[in-house]
């Protein structure tokens, strides 16, 4: 008759060691006949005969001694709280919860937050060995507070200028090194100060919105997800004029209906500006800014650093080329003067995935009627406007109005086959 497997215990342990581990945890590491760990929480088991095996990076090995043995008795000790950014779920995911009983011990995250005295419930949380640095930094932007797990690579150093270079100087930082042990220390300090400094491996930061300062920096106003001023975009002088209007964006944008993930085209996409709004928006997407001026590709990469995103790629080439290795996309914006707007939209129209939303901004009706005799023959769910907008101008003591020439908006929803 076969033995019953034994669950394995995976047991939280702090920098301060088995002093800090509850009583009924101490007794089960004396008892394991295995222990597994990283190499500095196994040098704080002093009372054990256990079998000891130092888990790195690769936890291949440590897979294998655990299903091998079912009826060992075996220990996991983890830092903190194992279920906290710990290897609880990663072991849970290759064995099932059944096989495991979960011991936590402090969270290195809750003993950072109550070493600065501030709550964490309200807090963005993330460790930067699992999300790159990029998006956690654009997720601070609007936090009240934020506690990370660093990494050799994404230290508190390195996170303080990835900041400051977004603009980012409103927080108050603290860097909690080696928790619990005798070396702990609590280092308080601004941005600047924090990117001209060295720290130990273990830390966690945390970062607290300054009281009293706006909600994004100073030199960030005016700018916003979608519908960014125009002149908010850099523009080559002798094409001035010719970028899509604040108010179209915001319009074409709600058309195209896009979520964080969308995949993204921008034909014709000139300086970048529909494309950089998609970007902001499919944050978590990608956008390709199609455009067969080298001069346009160059402002878009301006732009692109300017707005802060880093999923938009520029594409050089004339449609319909510069898209064959593209991957289809779930959006199309395409602005359209030209005569060959109607064979660019038909061959766009191909590409687009089921489901997927197709907007195209035109200045001329002979273009529009084209385009909606096209969509129509698709059986698309096809939708047009003319659009007839004037700005405000106070001058003196009156109100004027300069309009901007009118123009035509076509879009339609590709079925679903």
């Amino acid at each position: 008759m076969n033995s019953p497997t034994l669950p394995v215990y995976i047991i939280g342990i702090g920098d301060d060691g088995m002093a800090g581990v509850a009583p009924a945890a101490q007794r089960r590491i004396r008892e394991a006949e295995i222990l597994i760990g990283a190499e500095r929480t196994l040098r704080q088991v002093v009372d054990s005969s256990a079998q000891q095996l130092v888990v790195g990076t690769d936890f291949a090995q440590m897979e294998s001694v655990i299903a091998d043995n079912p009826n060992r008795r075996i220990v996991v000790l983890a830092g903190g709280d194992p279920l906290f950014y710990g290897m609880a779920r990663y072991l849970w995911d290759r064995f099932g919860k059944d096989r495991f009983e979960i011991v936590p011990h402090v969270s290195t995250m809750q003993l950072a937050f109550a070493r600065v005295k501030e709550s964490w419930d309200d807090a963005y949380l993330a460790d930067l060995a699992s999300q790159p640095l990029e998006r956690v930094v654009e997720r601070i932007r609007s936090a009240a507070k934020a506690g990370l797990f660093t990494t050799e690579i994404d230290s508190p150093d390195r996170i303080a200028r990835a900041l400051l270079d977004r603009g980012l100087d409103y927080f108050s930082c603290y860097v909690c090194e080696n928790l619990g042990a005798p070396d702990e220390r609590v280092t308080t300090a601004d941005l600047e100060e924090i990117a001209g400094q060295r720290f130990s491996t273990l830390n966690v930061m945390i970062l607290v919105r300054k009281p009293d300062v706006p909600d994004r920096p100073v030199d960030m106003h005016g700018r916003r997800l979608f519908g960014n001023p125009d002149e908010c975009f850099v523009q080559s002088r002798p094409k001035r004029g010719l970028l899509t209007p604040a108010e179209i964006r915001c319009w074409a944008l709600a058309e195209l209906d896009l979520g964080p993930s969308s995949l993204v085209w921008d034909v014709g996409a000139g300086s970048g500006s529909v494309a950089i709004e998609a970007a902001q928006i499919a944050h978590h997407g990608r956008v390709f800014a199609i455009e067969m001026d080298p001069d346009d590709v160059e402002l878009i990469q301006v732009n692109a650093r300017r707005f802060g995103v880093d999923n938009l790629r520029p594409i050089l080439g004339q449609a319909p080329q510069a898209w064959e290795d593209l991957p289809d996309p779930d959006a199309i914006f395409v602005g359209g003067t030209g005569r060959q707007v109607r064979q660019i939209v038909a061959l766009a129209w191909q590409r687009l995935r089921g489901g997927g939303r197709l907007v195209v901004h035109v200045a001329s009706p002979e273009n529009l009627s084209e385009l909606v005799s096209l969509l129509s023959q698709q059986d698309a769910d096809v939708r047009t406007w003319m659009m007839n907008l004037a700005r405000g101008n106070q001058q003196f003591d009156q109100m004027r109005f300069e309009s901007l020439n009118p123009s035509f908006m076509v879009s339609a929803t590709k079925p679903v086959r």
